[in-house]
């Protein structure tokens, strides 16, 4: 089955698929080259593309899992696997909120453009940055539970690597960029090339968002006078003030994915409850995986878990009881799948992205790798750890199992013997090198092990002092 999961140059046909290993939906996409000498002349320049779009990963942009290259007599092609968004376009979404005779929702319009700006933040402070160049509402998606992810993140690279590719859907695919033309910026394709086209773009998805349809007939190019007037109708202030910012005609006084976070139509004072899921979330593989399932049978319902005193009126108690774990679990599964990212804070990962990622295809051209990359490494991440250690009676070696849940939902289990000498860096370095776990995984797993470790140390000391 043929779906549309936003407009990629090049892209002969996006199917639907399923992921046997996974038991998922996943999109095929293939990319034709009627002519072999041209596949020839880009298939290195192809491949370093591929792998590092496999790099990008964030909660609020749509997933790119594998690719691979197929040769054939007359032709060749690329095919690449990307997550499937079952619910459709954010487009489609708005027309049908529309045909209802449904007005938008503010809160659901702030938290759209909350996650909008995240999957922005992440992509513009890569290094170096990434710059969309495609953001219209055909190419944003949501999901059943509010989820809303950025797709065709890929589309500038494949303007600069596929430019011979496949000509079929030419006339199509033109159709849409007229009709999408309100989305790019003034200065798009005049040279100007960073993150102020994708606020342009942000912004009239926003303003859209905000009032459905900018202009009745959709199928015709969208004027400015629309969209003054679309800005204009808005009712809210700090929603018109925030949108027109975006839209301003000179590129550098429009605001950046990060400040526009802070804008006070969005701005909030994250409550304790979302700041706590955050850090579960983060810190997931140091627990157990029902752990909060288990903990909350432990307590006592009608306990007090805080109280608000008042000197002249009875106080507010607050019992367990109020809490119900079924919520408590749908908000950590939302906080986990992207739906509520925290906005006042710096993100606390690197993203170093490969050069050739961001660079256009003559920039490409001129940077030299100064190493070889090695062959195998683990690109999977480690979603949860246990390990178990048992002491000789010399206590000369500790026998290490050390089990880890990849994020693929597969597992490994590892042992060896450790050395007092060993320390933890060490035994992660080691896992690294011989690609157990993934390379930003290192600090991690070192933390873990040095905490396990020191554990067992102790336990073993109190056990020979009582001796």
């Amino acid at each position: 089955m043929k779906v549309s999961q936003g407009n990629v140059p090049g892209v002969e046909s996006a199917s639907l698929a399923m992921d046997t290993e996974e038991g998922v939906e996943v999109v095929w996409n293939e990319v034709l080259f009627s002519d072999k000498k041209v596949f020839k002349a880009q298939e290195e320049k192809i491949k370093e593309m591929f792998e590092n779009l496999m790099q990008v990963e964030h909660p609020n942009i749509v997933k790119f899992h594998k690719y691979w290259l197929d040769m054939k007599e007359s032709q060749a092609r690329v095919i690449f696997i990307t997550e499937y968004m079952s619910s459709g376009s954010l487009k489609q979404f708005l027309k049908k909120t529309k045909k209802n005779h449904k007005t938008m929702n503010v809160k659901a319009w702030k938290r759209w453009c909350t996650q909008i700006l995240s999957a922005l933040s992440y992509l513009h402070s890569c290094d170096p940055p990434i710059i969309h160049g495609n953001l219209t509402c055909d190419t944003i998606f949501i999901q059943h539970n509010g989820l809303i992810k950025i797709g065709s993140v890929w589309h500038r690279l494949f303007v600069n690597v596929f430019p011979d590719a496949s000509v079929h859907g030419k006339g199509r695919q033109h159709r849409d960029e007229q009709r999408n033309l309100h989305f790019f910026a003034p200065e798009f394709g005049a040279g100007e090339d960073d993150y102020a086209i994708d606020i342009f773009s942000f912004g009239i998805c926003a303003l859209e968002m905000a009032v459905l349809e900018i202009q009745a007939n959709g199928d015709s190019v969208v004027s400015k006078e629309a969209i003054v007037n679309a800005g204009h109708s808005l009712e809210d202030p700090l929603m018109r003030e925030f949108t027109q910012s975006c839209l301003r005609h000179e590129a550098k006084i429009r605001p950046t994915a990060h400040d526009l976070l802070f804008h006070r139509v969005l701005f909030e004072v994250h409550s304790l409850k979302l700041l706590a899921a955050h850090c579960l979330i983060n810190n997931q593989y140091l627990l157990p995986e029902n752990c909060v399932e288990e903990k909350t049978k432990s307590i006592d319902p009608n306990a007090v878990m805080a109280e608000i005193k008042h000197r002249n009126r009875q106080g507010v108690q607050l019992k367990y009881s109020h809490v119900s774990p079924l919520e408590l679990d749908k908000f950590l599964e939302d906080v986990k799948n992207g739906i509520y990212p925290l906005m006042n804070f710096a993100s606390s990962w690197p993203h170093p992205i490969p050069r050739a990622l961001s660079l256009s295809q003559e920039q490409v051209e001129m940077v030299k790798t100064p190493t070889p990359e090695p062959q195998e490494t683990e690109t999977r991440k480690v979603v949860q750890m246990h390990c178990n250690l048992e002491s000789n009676e010399e206590g000369t070696k500790t026998h290490l199992s050390l089990f880890l849940k990849m994020d693929d939902k597969l597992h490994r289990h590892l042992s060896c013997d450790i050395f007092p000498t060993d320390t933890s860096k060490d035994l992660a370095s080691e896992l690294v090198h011989y690609a157990f776990i993934n390379e930003e995984d290192s600090e991690k797993v070192a933390g873990f092990l040095e905490d396990a470790i020191s554990r067992h140390r102790v336990r073993a000391f109190a056990s020979g002092s009582t001796q």
